[in-house]
């Protein structure tokens, strides 16, 4: 019985270590439409300005996120923002997809601040600590709508492209 405890409490640490190795190790791709194609760890993410952004879940608890605003992302990549966002670029959007095959999908006007005062972040973290796994480790975290559809979780990639028919 003992030895079946110390296996259970080593595989435990050894789960949770890899947990976090892979934290460390994930990376959200930018691409598509931008100057610069970029691959952000969480390391790049935590050097960034920090953004919280909180989400209520279904029993109506606010949760507060931390991470870095989603602008602020498109910005370092090189994407039409703020006074260049006019015109045909009015036509660029943003989207989001997730490991599990999840996607979402924004124009740039809905996450730039010439537009609106909304600001959607990248998330790594969830009061404070690193997310549960399963749920990150980057969450997309959208503020303000009336459904979280689009707060997506385990992101893996942000692609810009150009609506054109």
């Amino acid at each position: 019985m003992r030895i079946r405890t110390l296996f259970l409490l080593l595989l435990t640490s050894l789960l949770s270590f890899q947990t976090l190795f892979a934290q460390d190790r994930a990376t959200v791709k930018v691409s598509g439409e931008v100057t610069k194609p970029l691959q952000l760890s969480l390391e790049d993410l935590q050097k960034m300005k920090p953004a919280t952004a909180v989400l209520k879940d279904r029993d109506g608890k606010e949760h507060p996120y931390t991470g870095v605003a989603v602008s602020d992302i498109l910005t370092l990549a090189g994407v039409t923002t703020g006074q260049q966002l006019h015109g045909e670029n009015l036509a660029k959007f943003l989207l989001v997809k997730c490991a599990d095959g999840y996607e979402v999908l924004f124009s740039l006007a809905e996450l730039d601040a010439a537009f609106t005062d909304k600001q959607a972040i990248l998330a790594y973290q969830l009061e404070g600590n690193a997310l549960p796994a399963g749920k990150g480790p980057f969450r997309l975290v959208v503020p303000g709508e009336k459904r979280p559809a689009r707060s997506c979780q385990q992101v893996v990639e942000m692609v810009i492209r150009f609506a054109k028919d």
